[in-house]
């Protein structure tokens, strides 16, 4: 999935912060009494969905969905492995230590042990989830050694200290060169010792003939030195690296098989089992191709090895798992987008060239999400675009979908004290709260519909990881957004009915260049520059329009009582330059120019102003708002009969993250048992 974290979503605030014991511990609510927010804490607010129309599926639809969500939980320690290779010792313990420790829980230490250990769930390990940097504790070393003793909890001493110390692998995804892309990073993907430039020669001599349905070398493995020296992959499959993991994926998604919707959905399952049992990347293409085009039936999934963004030299997939559920209503009246595909394609901005010709099987739905895991939980994209690979979705066609219960929970965790905040007019916030639901929704859409469909690369070039490494899944987000900012300009829009007028374009500009230029920047410490690819993308558009519209004061800067803004003065100007942007991502990307591409990023998406950051986060402080959402999970319940047969599945909404998390700890650990 090219997945997309439009997160300016994720930037809403919060209105209050209630714990399990306020009034939210029923497993069941009705709609209307749903507690959306659970709790807050450090920069994070966990919050709970529904899975509306579940109790509208046949038994065997829900079967499906069960087992769906049991093999995706099965490959949860994987991610936390994949993340760093003492996450899941390190996980163990604190679990232990929860579980045994019966000391004073009512001190600050305690309570800043259990903050700790909630970032780690949360994070998938001891690295923050969207900056990358070491997670470091608010309690001392001494105490915990205490803790450990206490409970009768081993952890290697070496462990302990690289808990501690602030100078040992301090990023899990460095993207700065002059650091070693892999020399700086601390995901697990290689040996700690291998070089990028080892890895490019590796790869080089790996590469077939077949440029035209290049295989995704490296997506499923890891790559390691043997006792020659010698660089060779772990392959991640059932009888290899992670099998025991993988063996119980393997063993629900049989299950599924049995209860598909239909030959085409059950194909799909039955390629990909046999692609976790042998580890052939030309058995996910395949799977890939059937998957994509299997667009019948209401259930649907996202389960393997698939976003890149952690690996510094994005050959590496995580594992991720999301069950969906149609959400018809919806997927109807967005239909039109698909529809309409080859019509964005022929009006946009970029050069003829690379366009597409004949934009292939793009299908478009919203979903409900059932349940999630690996590295979409519990922070959870709001969009998926798939299959990653380009030559697939040139002939094949791909799937975008748009997740709308969990947009809606974001949306109703939250309320509007940034946005007050950051506006600069009476009108911006009016405009945000008329038109921000169905402005979101449609940015989201275009994204993910027409922005990752959109352009080709041109022949003989290679794959953007091969020919603007780092800096492709920045350029690839931007490419997608600057398709989406485009378009909500565009009478085109209204005339097929998708939106009322514009205002709500006008909206999403408003909204776009606040987070670009300044909302985002409360997620970094005061020093540090941008990392995280959708971060880099945002920032590099809103600057770079910012500063290509100073001629005709298109953005301006403004300053009221101490403070500043960014106010829209032109919106149509401001949609040309973006059309500008747009095509020279483009061609970036279908030229495979690193230079250009590095320049961009580099020039306008990796450094802050420190004068603006330093306001942000002094005008942030007292908005009593978490930056960052996750999820729990509902829980889904089967219902046996006498003879152990499942005759229906029950939905429960738990409330209290901790026990999801050690729940999840007891019954999913196939890696650490």
């Amino acid at each position: 999935m090219i997945k997309q974290f439009i997160l300016y979503l994720l930037l809403i605030t919060v209105l209050v912060s209630c714990t399990p014991k306020e009034g939210i511990k029923q497993d069941v609510a009705k709609a209307e009494n749903f507690q959306y927010l659970s709790e807050q804490f450090a920069d994070l607010k966990i919050i709970r969905y529904q899975i509306p129309g579940f109790d509208k599926l046949t038994t065997n639809q829900k079967k499906l969905v069960y087992f769906l969500t049991q093999a995706g939980l099965s490959g949860r320690d994987i991610i936390y492995d994949q993340n760093y290779r003492h996450n899941l010792s390190i996980r163990t313990a604190l679990e232990s230590i929860i579980k045994n420790y019966s000391g004073d829980k009512s001190s600050e230490d305690w309570k800043q042990f259990m903050v700790y250990t909630k970032r780690v769930w949360f994070s998938n390990g001891i690295h923050h989830h969207y900056g990358m940097e070491k997670i470091m504790p608010e309690f001392n070393q001494t105490f915990f050694e205490q803790l450990l003793k206490d409970t009768n909890t081993s952890l290697d001493k070496e462990v302990v200290n690289i808990i501690f110390d602030p100078s040992t692998d301090v990023k899990k995804v460095n993207l700065d060169p002059g650091k070693g892309l892999l020399l700086g990073s601390a995901t697990n993907f290689y040996d700690s010792d291998i070089t990028a430039k080892e890895v490019d020669t590796f790869y080089a001599s790996k590469t077939d003939n077949n440029k035209e349905e290049p295989i995704s070398y490296g997506l499923n493995s890891k790559l390691v030195r043997d006792e020659n020296g010698n660089l060779k992959e772990e392959v991640w499959k059932a009888d290899g690296m992670y099998g025991p993991a993988i063996k119980e994926i393997i063993k629900w998604l049989e299950k599924a098989t049995e209860v598909a919707e239909n030959d085409q959905q059950k194909k799909g399952l039955q390629l990909l089992i046999e692609y976790y049992k042998t580890g052939d990347l030309k058995i996910w293409d395949d799977y890939n191709i059937v998957w994509a085009s299997a667009t019948e039936g209401d259930i649907d999934y996202i389960n393997g090895f698939v976003e890149v963004y952690n690996d510094p030299k994005s050959y590496r997939g995580s594992y991720e798992s999301i069950v969906e559920i149609k959400d018809f209503e919806s997927s109807a009246r967005m239909a039109k987008l698909e529809q309409n595909v080859q019509w964005f394609e022929d009006n946009s901005p970029i050069m003829d060239e690379h366009k597409k010709k004949n934009v292939t099987g793009v299908s478009y739905k919203v979903v409900n999400v059932a349940s999630e895991s690996g590295d979409a939980s519990p922070n959870s994209p709001i969009g998926v675009n798939l299959p990653n690979a380009n030559w697939i979705r040139a002939k094949h066609g791909s799937k975008s979908v748009s997740l709308g219960n969990i947009s809606d929970a974001y949306d109703k965790a939250g309320s509007g004290g940034l946005l007050k905040e950051l506006a600069y007019s009476p009108e911006e916030i009016e405009r945000a709260r008329k038109y921000g639901e169905i402005g979101d929704k449609m940015h989201t859409a275009l994204h993910e519909v027409v922005g990752h469909a959109s352009g080709r690369i041109n022949s003989g070039v290679g794959t953007p990881k091969e020919t603007l490494k780092n800096y492709s899944s920045a350029l690839e987000e931007g490419r997608a957004d600057l398709v989406a900012l485009y378009y909500l300009m565009d009478p085109k829009l209204v005339e097929l009915g998708l939106l009322e007028n514009l205002e709500a374009g006008k909206e999403e500009y408003d909204g776009y260049i606040r987070n670009g230029m300044m909302a985002q920047l409360r997620r970094l410490k005061l020093g540090d520059d941008i990392e995280e690819a959708h971060m880099r993308n945002r920032q590099m558009i809103a600057s770079w329009a910012y500063e290509r519209g100073q001629p005709d004061n298109v953005i301006e800067k403004k300053t009221r009582d101490g403070k500043t803004y960014f106010v829209i003065n032109d919106y149509n100007k401001l949609r040309t330059l973006f059309g500008q942007l747009l095509r020279e991502v483009q061609r970036i990307k279908s030229e495979g120019d690193f230079e250009a591409g590095r320049d961009l990023i580099e020039g306008y998406g990796v450094k802050v102003d420190p004068e603006i950051h330093r306001e942000i986060l002094d005008r942030s402080k007292n908005l009593n708002s978490a930056p960052y959402g996750g999820f729990i999970n509902p829980v889904l319940e089967p219902v046996t009969d006498s003879n152990g047969e499942i005759t229906d599945i029950v939905v429960k909404y738990p409330a209290d993250f901790t026990q999801q998390m050690l729940e999840y700890g007891e019954k999913y650990s196939f890696l650490t048992n």
